[in-house]
């Protein structure tokens, strides 16, 4: 039992596209929530959201308007976590963080609740919330590893505009817009090239070896997540003109053979999966799919006859929920349900 019935949470960066809908979550799943904080940037102070049908206002984000909090979430970027996330907690709130700033941090565990919710135990007060792409992916190999261990995955992925935010969702609009209108290239508005009508091998900054942040971000996290140093990762990470929805190539190899139909089976009873793999009724899953679940979907499961012990996988879910609203908020259900929410 939890050692309290409600908590006052706070959501910093309430107003993003990632804030809102961590508070859409918390309503939707009936979140025992005693006092919502909404907190943003100083000039969107006074406005209002809602919540629970009735309207809030907005205040800053500063470290006094933490006073009394049990539950802060993160999602404005780095910078602001870095700055007010230990600030946050020093006034007594834990602090689940959507940004990369802590993820690496060894004092902070990384954490998706359906494969290591027991990595929250050692908490001391941030805990990261992964990658986007790093969440639906491990969702899905956990079940695999526990039960054949993955020696090597290989992903290819295939990220939506909202990744990026409003502004990059906005420019895909625009373009598309202004490029069945003129027929020549447009913009760009939001990326380094057009995005519409276009797919970029590109997220995020490149680091020294040819690969990108992102890249790296995927390969790193995967191995905290799973505890395990010794799966080697590679990533090419791909901006496409999707709304919602990242899907991802996922090749694995495996210490122990498994067939397409074990790995079904298997995935048909993990956590907050969806197989959808029925390729002769042309069934599979599809970013478009996305817009209405939380869960991750697994498809075109397959064998990969290049290796001995391998398969391929098609993994598909909403980078805004599961991908970070949602985990976030299932974090914040978890620490609850282990009572591990620091109450004054």
């Amino acid at each position: 039992m939890a050692s309290k019935d409600k908590y006052n949470v706070a959501v910093v960066g309430a107003l993003g596209m990632v804030g809102t809908e961590m508070i859409a979550t918390l309503e939707k799943r009936n979140f025992p929530v005693d006092e919502l904080r909404p907190l943003d940037v100083p000039q969107n102070e006074g406005r209002e959201i809602s919540f629970k049908g009735e309207k809030i206002r907005v205040s800053s984000s500063n470290p006094e308007n933490f006073r009394g909090i049990d539950i802060a979430l993160f999602s404005a970027g780095a910078d602001a976590s870095l700055e007010l996330a230990p600030k946050a907690v020093e006034q007594g709130a834990v602090v689940v963080d959507n940004s990369s700033a802590w993820r690496m941090n060894p004092e902070c565990p990384l954490v998706v609740p359906e494969v290591n919710p027991h990595d929250l135990e050692w908490h001391k007060g941030i805990i990261a919330n992964p990658n986007c792409s790093t969440i639906q992916m491990v969702v899905v190999l956990k079940p695999l590893h526990d039960r054949a261990k993955i020696k090597r995955m290989v992903v290819s992925t295939y990220q939506a505009t909202t990744g990026a935010g409003r502004k990059a969702t906005e420019g895909l609009r625009k373009e598309a817009e202004e490029y069945l209108k003129k027929g020549t290239i447009v913009g760009p508005y939001a990326f380094q090239y057009q995005i519409a009508f276009n797919v970029i091998p590109h997220i995020d900054v490149f680091m020294e070896g040819g690969y990108t942040k992102e890249e790296l971000k995927m390969t790193n996290e995967t191995k905290k997540i799973m505890n395990d140093e010794n799966i080697r990762v590679t990533a090419t990470c791909v901006r496409v003109p999707v709304w919602y929805g990242h899907s991802e190539a996922v090749n694995i190899e495996t210490e122990k053979k498994l067939t397409p139909d074990e790995a079904r089976k298997i995935l048909e009873k993990a956590p907050s999966v969806m197989v959808i793999d029925d390729p002769a009724n042309k069934k599979y899953p599809m970013p478009l799919y996305s817009n209405d679940i939380d869960e991750t979907m697994v498809g075109r499961i397959r064998e990969d006859f290049t290796i001995e012990k391998g398969l391929n996988l098609w993994i598909v879910s909403n980078n805004i929920r599961k991908g970070a609203a949602l985990n976030a908020v299932q974090i914040a259900e978890t620490l609850i349900e282990k009572d591990l929410v620091k109450v004054r």
